[in-house]
């Protein structure tokens, strides 16, 4: 009895596998290329950084500064820093 149950479990663990497998199928080349953008972009910045070469992405989010304002505060409060890290950039 505990042998078939134990035979049961097992083919249904690899029935439950392939069904994920085949209903993710159709988005995993689209899941892939998300995050080869989301890599080379992040490559991008860092090397770019590192070579002095200013942030492009830098004009487009100045926009969002003052929407971004109040989640930066309650960001480094979480992180356990009283004021800003940056310099420049106080909001409290």
């Amino acid at each position: 009895m505990k042998g078939s149950l134990s035979k049961l479990k097992f083919w249904y663990h690899k029935a439950g596998e392939l069904g994920a497998q085949y209903y993710n199928a159709p988005y995993r080349a689209a899941i892939a290329r998300a995050k080869r953008d989301e890599d080379d972009l992040f490559m991008l910045l860092v090397f770019s950084e590192m070579m002095g070469v200013p942030n492009p992405a830098s004009w487009y989010c100045l926009e969002l500064q003052p929407l971004l304002m109040e989640r930066f505060h309650q960001w480094h409060q979480r992180m356990g820093m009283e004021r800003s890290p940056l310099d420049n950039f106080r909001c409290c």
